[in-house]
């Protein structure tokens, strides 16, 4: 069988975004279909070694589109007799394109995750990706909105297709149990509303101790579960203090992925009321948390930054809101915990919507076609 090499930086054992993204394409591909160049981490040989298919390791933390780089993708292709490449992100690694080309490689894919749209955004940066789309017969994004930022200077050199990240509805489900991380942290049957996020500003956590004050004089018992660790962490501390809310609001510091889904289940309405920054430069490609919310059944507020709206069905799944008014989104939460009824519903039929639109099994057949039509 002829075999895809997949290039790319990111890759388990490493965490991130682009990791799980690569890894769960891969997961659902036939190993005998695989061969994966991979920048070196911690663990890697030991993760390496579980896998059906076949990883080499580059001696770099970093994977660049270097010589040695290049060489060691030629490599594969030859030893592997790989005919189609895949670029985990395209920029910078897609710029091997032409070389794979020239080694035999009959077609190419290569991903973009959203800080894509910040290359093209700048001119020199813009013309590397155009020369990165020009070597790629398919360049994928993930969202309408990134598509809308990437087509003007990459459509008429490639291919456009969408490949969003999908949802593990097997792990994140309605029957998960948040029990655990209500006992922990004290939560009791409050009801509360959970923010699973990096600690940064575009994310609105601060938006959402803001306007909590606001929350509680409805529903003076409620608490806020803000999930993760960042660089605002002790910002939004000082935040709660000040506003004397360290008795409703808990802040969980970084939390192990296996963990997620109990902390989403330990919520009774999701939100993050992302928001747009530096001049669009720092913006919210899609917003996966509020799919993976939505998978275990919980209604979602987000914010209106980027793509962040394609995840969330407004008035069905849940509400988007303006995320730079603390009473704007005050007002979606305190309504979702007026109506219990409502949000589980809401819950439900985003539940039934991640299934439909967003589970990795719908994802991995359009990668599928990606690679295989020519």
């Amino acid at each position: 069988m002829k075999r895809t090499l997949v290039v790319t930086n990111d890759f388990p054992p490493r965490q991130g975004g682009i990791q799980t993204f690569v890894a769960a394409l891969l997961d659902r591909r036939p190993p005998d279909s695989l061969v994966v160049l991979a920048s070196d981490s911690p663990g890697s040989a030991e993760h390496d070694a579980a896998l059906p298919y076949p990883v080499v390791r580059r001696p770099t933390g970093m994977l660049l589109p270097t010589r040695a780089t290049a060489r060691a993708a030629v490599d594969l292709v030859g030893r592997y007799g790989c005919d189609t490449a895949f670029f985990g992100a395209a920029a910078p690694l897609g710029l091997l394109a032409p070389t794979l080309r020239a080694a035999g490689v009959r077609h190419l894919v290569g991903a973009t995750h959203g800080h894509e749209t910040g290359w093209v955004a700048l001119p020199g940066s813009r013309q590397v990706m155009q020369r990165i789309a020009s070597g790629l017969d398919v360049l994928t994004y993930i969202s309408e909105y990134t598509r809308t930022l990437l087509e003007p200077p990459l459509g008429g050199r490639t291919r456009l297709a969408q490949l969003s990240p999908g949802v593990d509805v097997d792990r994140f489900t309605p029957h998960v149990d948040g029990a655990a991380v209500r006992e922990r942290h004290g939560l009791g049957d409050a009801p509360v509303v959970v923010c699973v996020s990096r600690l940064v500003a575009r994310k609105g956590q601060d938006v959402l101790v803001a306007g909590w004050p606001q929350v509680l004089a409805r529903h003076p018992s409620a608490r806020l579960l803000l999930v993760g660790g960042g660089p605002d962490e002790a910002k939004l501390r000082r935040a709660v203090a000040d506003r004397g809310l360290a008795g409703s609001v808990v802040l969980t510091g970084p939390v192990d992925h296996a963990e997620l889904p109990a902390h989403y289940a330990a919520g009774d309405v999701f939100a993050m009321p992302c928001r747009t920054r530096r001049a669009g430069l720092d913006v919210e490609g899609l917003g996966m948390v509020f799919l993976e919310a939505a998978a275990c059944g919980r209604p979602v507020v987000a914010g209106t930054s980027g793509g962040a709206p394609e995840a969330v069905r407004d008035g069905v799944t849940g509400h988007v809101v303006d995320p730079r008014s603390p009473a704007a989104v005050a007002a979606a939460v305190s309504g979702l915990l007026d109506d219990p009824g409502r949000a589980r519903a809401m819950g439900a039929a985003g539940r039934a919507w991640v299934e439909q639109r967003w589970s990795w099994t719908s994802i991995a057949a359009t990668f599928d076609e990606l690679l295989t039509t020519h």
